[in-house]
């Protein structure tokens, strides 16, 4: 916070990452730097951690840039995938190209943090420090779920940087990025945090925290500090239509990168816990649908049928409130909070069914790349809602995996279902709470709501599953 007379930001507790061990070395109290006007001091801040960030550069025998990205990142818009590992000056003609990114020291025997697109396919990886040595790498290990990688040089008594809890990120603070844009080693820059638990349409580990710092190619896998000079984040990719900073740009969370980092080190790939779901946001008409006073939570769209979550007597249609003590405010919190849980271990989750509260025990189960079974003809019926619907044949059951429902045939566009996005060829699965099982009881439980009454309504789409909420117009017309 910045007012005429001070400086002010929420403490944050601060580690040395050591990374001999499984466990922190331990927690030391940050101290904010600013100037005699309050402002940060950016300079003093620089020159005391400068030395902790290095420049990387790779060489890959085949270029391919599918290889250079996260399967989950590739599922973005082109406008968002904008990776900063390659500068197209570095690239020569042929199968071979070089590659360039950022990484910062987190311990004094030569570990070294960055994005795993930075070094994903590489045959060569090399590291230069301030001091301007250049020390071959190993890759220890690539998450490409979480866009991290570990790095390890032949060196020691290097100068190491300070881990912070981006839990305390706090938006509006003042925060500063070091890295190698354009192959312009040890380029700072600064902004303020514009969001956290920032979702982007990949659907990807963990939510990012979103600043205005400008970062351009070359700056992944960089550090993000705040004005204690403790990182807070790793930048990893930035929103552009040109390929170059246009004021939107997001990093990994420390927290969720110490955690893979930590796994990377002591068994060359990281794990993490699985509950089994697939989640969304609740927005006000959902709120309304299910009886909220306010959207919040991550609403429960689909179980896989053996998962941690059904085995626990969670239900579609559930909206998780708190995770294991942590608050979940929208569906990109959760993720999170599951991932650091150790498969085996029992996490509380509370939630609200039909109204009331109530705490549930689930074992976790251990995240692998599983496809989530959601809870997801020709006889037709027009109803209020904008919909023809018809029966699933045994053969559509049988396709889909699902045990009722009734397939939507055609959408009136300008009926509710269509305002609510549903489409041809959906199977909608329930109706406020309650199976569907055929186009006649479809029929008659619409009929039966009120005018005006806000309903949730699970779908079926391919292979996932979502509530909408559609509110009952007052006329069948």
């Amino acid at each position: 916070m910045v007012n005429s007379t001070s400086f002010r930001r929420k403490p944050a507790q601060v580690f040395r990452q050591a990374l001999a061990s499984v466990a922190l070395a331990g927690a030391v109290a940050g101290t904010s730097v600013a100037n005699a006007d309050g402002l940060p001091d950016f300079e003093t801040l620089v020159e005391e951690q400068a030395d902790t960030v290095v420049s990387i550069a790779v060489v890959r025998e085949a270029l391919q840039p599918a290889a250079a990205e996260s399967p989950s990142l590739q599922q973005l818009p082109e406008e968002l995938r904008r990776f900063f590992q390659q500068d197209p000056r570095q690239q020569p003609p042929g199968g071979s190209g070089r590659g360039i990114g950022s990484g910062f020291i987190i311990s004094e025997d030569g570990y070294v943090m960055t994005n795993a697109h930075v070094v994903n396919g590489a045959s060569e990886v090399m590291v230069t420090l301030d001091d301007r040595r250049q020390l071959p790498a190993t890759v220890v290990g690539i998450d490409e779920s979480t866009d991290i990688a570990l790095l390890k040089v032949d060196a020691s008594d290097l100068p190491s940087a300070q881990l912070g809890d981006s839990d305390d990120v706090a938006v509006g603070e003042w925060v500063l990025a070091i890295g190698s844009p354009f192959g312009l080693d040890h380029t700072a820059t600064q902004g303020i945090v514009s969001a956290v638990s920032r979702n982007l349409p990949s659907g990807g580990y963990a939510p990012f925290i979103q600043t205005d710092v400008a970062v351009n190619p070359g700056n992944s896998g960089g550090p993000l500090f705040n004005t204690d000079g403790v990182v807070i984040g790793v930048n990893s990719q930035i929103y552009s239509n040109s390929g170059g900073y246009q004021g939107l740009s997001f990093a990994i969370p420390i927290n969720v990168a110490r955690h893979v980092a930590e796994q990377l080190k002591s068994t060359g790939h990281a794990s993490r816990g699985w509950l089994g779901v697939a989640i969304q946001d609740v927005d006000q008409g959902l709120a309304d649908a299910f009886g909220l006073d306010a959207p919040t939570g991550a609403l429960i769209s689909g179980l896989s049928e053996d998962g941690p979550a059904a085995a626990a007597g969670l239900k579609t249609g559930d909206i998780i409130t708190e995770f294991n003590g942590s608050v979940v405010h929208q569906s990109g919190d959760l993720p999170g909070l599951v991932g650091v849980i150790p498969a085996g271990e029992t996490a509380a989750v509370t939630l609200l069914r039909d109204g009331k509260e109530r705490t549930l025990d689930v074992t976790i189960g251990k995240f692998e790349t599983q496809t989530v079974a959601m809870n997801n003809s020709t006889d037709t019926n027009a109803d209020r809602l904008g919909v023809l619907v018809g029966k699933l044949t045994d053969e559509m059951r049988e396709e889909r995996g699902i045990e009722q429902g009734v397939r939507v045939l055609e959408v009136d566009p300008t009926g509710p279902a269509a305002k609510a996005a549903i489409l041809a060829d959906d199977v909608i699965v329930s109706l406020d709470g309650k199976n569907v099982d055929s186009p006649e009881a479809f029929i008659e439980q619409v009929d039966g709501f009120k005018a005006g009454k806000r309903v949730a309504v699970l779908i079926q789409r391919g292979e996932y599953s979502r509530y909408v909420a559609i509110e009952i117009p007052v006329s069948h017309e």
